[in-house]
């Protein structure tokens, strides 16, 4: 469906032509007259299918010509760079619209506070925060939400799985009752569903199915004990020179600074992200990457979502990913807008469950490879998991009689209570 077919008006119209785009996405299509027509909404849609658009696209609409004395929109997602790349999008679409807009997040210096109050005290359209930011203004008292009308919450499941349920439910409670309040989420957890039903009323949901990995990419697997990973990784690296931009997934801040170490005593232009770092440095380090004068960053699942990084040569998993659709998201920062890409996971035996889910989810079996020779000798269980042996999520036996292996932990659920809405 095309944009001017969805009841948009004439100045946002305008800016979505000149930004390129034509046709909607299908969470777009769906999302867009729910949201037109005041109804709460939970959106279930995978990065890179274009959510921002469906929620901003419609709440701007309905801002056109409409001023309040205070924040007409909230925003509130998990990063700061997703709260600058929503931000940014909202100057997109707003060009031709006169709608204001102001990011909160932490990190700044004291000026950046100045500016983040000042915003709180004018007159603007929409904010766009970080949970921990938004709170410390709300204990401050600078914020008010007298005239609320929108809540988005952003990448709820992430939110939730960093552990801002309590600061959400904060929150909301300094909301106003009447508002209207859209969920947008990759997945749909049961606390995703807690959370919803003590903060929106009878809410359309949606779900786009999660969509597999792109034609363009290549998906391997090397099957590696734990102390071979890190030269496997420099190996890897060392035979694409051509390279430019490559991603390394880890599953904690401290292996992503061990292994960007690693890689740095080994000569290799690489770089470590984290929450460690100051705002600036953060920024500093992607503007780099995006424009190819740092060639390798190793990072938690922090830039698997939201964060839009094009021309990435190759993604590699240190760690599996608990959930099977992180593992769709990492690798779907490669091969986009229809290029090529290599997607490369590092496996032990303990893996394997993880590794079953995966290609069940992706209705794909993957390469499974040994390690090259000079690091050593392979597992001793490579031979089962090349040949496609099934793995219970109880674990495998191996060689010494032992069990190895085990269920990959859930989700940590914080169910907390919050106000709810009447």
């Amino acid at each position: 469906m095309r944009f001017d077919e969805l009841g948009l008006k004439e100045g946002l119209l305008e800016a979505i032509s000149y930004m390129g785009f034509v046709t909607a996405t299908p969470i777009q299509e769906k999302a867009i007259p729910v949201i037109l027509a005041g109804k709460d909404l939970i959106a279930c849609a995978q990065t890179g299918t274009g959510k921002t658009g469906a929620f901003l696209l419609p709440v701007m609409n309905n801002l056109i010509g409409h001023k309040n004395k205070s924040t007409s929109a909230l925003i509130i997602c998990p990063t700061r760079e997703l709260a600058v790349q929503i931000e940014e999008q909202i100057q997109g679409f707003s060009y031709f619209c006169g709608i204001t807009s102001f990011p909160i997040y932490g990190g700044g210096d004291g000026m950046s506070w100045e500016d983040q109050k000042n915003a709180f005290k004018g007159n603007t359209d929409i904010i766009v925060a970080t949970p921990g930011k938004l709170i410390s203004h709300l204990n401050m008292g600078h914020v008010r939400f007298s005239d609320l009308q929108y809540l988005i919450l952003d990448e709820a499941d992430r939110m939730l799985d960093m552990g801002f349920h309590d600061d959400i439910q904060k929150i909301i409670s300094f909301l106003p009752d009447k508002r209207q309040t859209l969920m947008f989420s990759a997945t749909m957890p049961p606390n995703i569903r807690k959370l919803a039903s003590k903060s929106m009323v009878d809410p359309e949901q949606i779900s786009i199915a999660v969509s597999k990995p792109a034609e363009g990419v290549l998906q391997l697997m090397y099957l590696a004990h734990d102390h071979q990973k890190t030269p496997l990784i420099e190996s890897l690296i060392r035979e694409k020179p051509k390279y430019s931009s490559i991603i390394i997934f880890a599953s904690t801040k401290k292996k992503v600074s061990t292994i960007a170490r690693s890689l740095q005593r080994a000569g290799l232009q690489a770089a470590a992200i984290s929450s460690d770092l100051d705002q600036k440095e953060r920024e500093s380090m992607l503007s780099k990457f995006r424009a190819h004068n740092l060639r390798i960053v190793v990072a938690t699942d922090v830039l698997s979502r939201g964060i839009d990084i094009k021309d990435i040569n190759l993604v590699i998993n240190y760690d599996v990913p608990s959930d099977a659709e992180d593992y769709v998201h990492r690798i779907g920062r490669t091969a986009r807008a229809d290029t090529t890409g290599v997607a490369i996971t590092l496996i032990n035996e303990e893996d394997m469950y993880k590794i079953t889910k995966i290609e069940k989810l992706i209705e794909k079996s993957i390469m499974k490879l040994k390690v090259p020779k000079e690091l050593g000798e392979s597992p001793t269980w490579v031979e089962n998991a090349r040949k496609g042996k099934s793995y219970s999520g109880r674990g495998s036996r191996n060689n010494s009689g032992g069990r190895s292996g085990g269920r990959s932990g859930g989700r940590n659920q914080r169910g907390n209570s919050g106000n709810r809405r009447r």
